[in-house]
């Protein structure tokens, strides 16, 4: 592994584990301000780093990194410049929410090629533990996604 990759890595698991602490605070209507502002800058640069690999053409990982930066120019435009006022406040959660589950999507993905154990279930990535993994996560994401934006309605400060 290189240092590059080894970077990478480590913001996406630190940009993963500061998101569902956001998610959490979604859920119990709790801006989690310091966690939030992790949850950004770290799904960011692991977007932005992520474009920074070697590839050849255009790849479904370059696809989900320029829908992910899109969806969390949203988030932060709603969080800071909106400040979660009307509708930013549901636009900042879907974009947040999806932004996260991106990075898990991915986190599976990787999972399923690079542990032993997973990729000798799944070794092309299209073999059914590979999708139920991954349609398990999708659905435990829209429900969290749902709940949240019935849950979150924070003091605007």
């Amino acid at each position: 592994m290189t240092y590059y990759t080894f970077f990478h890595v480590l913001i996406s698991l630190i940009g993963i584990i500061s998101g569902l602490v956001v998610l959490t605070g979604l859920l119990n209507s709790d801006r989690k301000d310091g966690w939030t502002l992790i949850f950004l800058i770290t799904t960011v640069a692991t977007s932005l780093t992520g474009f920074g690999f070697p590839y050849s053409g255009f790849t479904p990982a370059i696809g989900v990194g320029i829908i992910s930066i899109v969806f969390l120019a949203a988030a932060i435009a709603a969080r800071y410049p909106y400040r979660l006022v009307n509708s930013a406040r549901w636009i900042y959660v879907v974009t947040a929410i999806i932004s996260l589950y991106l990075n898990v999507f991915v986190l599976v993905a990787q999972s399923f090629q690079k542990i032993p154990p997973l990729n000798a279930l799944a070794p092309t990535g299209t073999e059914p533990p590979f999708a139920i993994a991954q349609g398990i996560v999708l659905v435990l994401f829209v429900i969290a996604g749902f709940a949240s934006l019935r849950r979150f309605h924070p003091i605007i400060r």
